[in-house]
């Protein structure tokens, strides 16, 4: 007896599923499971991304220990930022399904880019700019590594990220994925919480 599933009852099944459920789904697809259920349609949130490489997983297994070895919090402004780290370490690698920089001449690499604008500055914004940072470089627009933050100065913008190069995507498209849908994680990566910041004025 054969049973078909709609592309959406197997992403439900893979993503809710065991390791089992998603084995046989990856069995049954064979060749065609990467086109079929891409992994930006796999990968929804960190535990997607934890489900997807298995408790086995060196990745994995750094962010357990850091989350319960060693009692971090992820509320704890002091420490947000670790947390954040181990947890985009193992969101990169499902996203990137085993592709690792290999810092080869000619080898490209991708990261998470964002402009940092208010809230405020968001809402005045059409559609179409809200889509697009435009960077002139002042002497130098490079990314080294992790994440690229555009800034203003002198009039020209431009951008820099010299850190964390293991956080690099193999192709735009996952690196424009990850910014969009795990944008909260590289905010605890990158910046102290507001709360959390001394007034000086108290």
């Amino acid at each position: 007896m054969k049973i078909d599933f709609s592309k959406e009852q197997l992403l439900s099944i893979y993503r809710s599923g065991g390791n089992e459920a998603r084995l046989a789904i990856k069995e049954a697809l064979g060749d065609e499971f990467a086109s079929t259920l891409p992994v930006t349609e796999r990968i929804k949130t960190l535990d997607d991304a934890v489900s997807e490489l298995g408790e086995d997983n060196p990745a994995v297994k750094a962010y357990r220990s850091i989350k319960y070895g060693y009692a971090i919090s992820e509320t704890d402004p002091e420490t947000a930022d670790i947390m954040a780290y181990a947890a985009l370490r193992v969101i990169y690698e499902a996203l990137n399904e085993g592709w690792k920089p290999q810092f080869t001449k000619g080898e490209w690499r991708w990261y998470a880019w964002y402009d940092l604008v208010s809230p405020e500055q968001i809402e005045d914004m059409s559609e179409e700019e809200k889509c697009r940072v435009v960077g002139r470089a002042d002497s130098n627009a490079n990314a080294y590594g992790g994440l690229v933050c555009s800034d203003a100065y002198s009039v020209s913008t431009y951008s820099n990220t010299s850190v964390g190069s293991r956080l690099a995507f193999k192709n735009e498209e996952l690196a424009e994925y990850a910014a969009k849908q795990f944008g909260e994680i590289f905010a605890d990566f990158c910046f102290i919480p507001k709360a959390a910041c001394k007034n000086d004025k108290d």
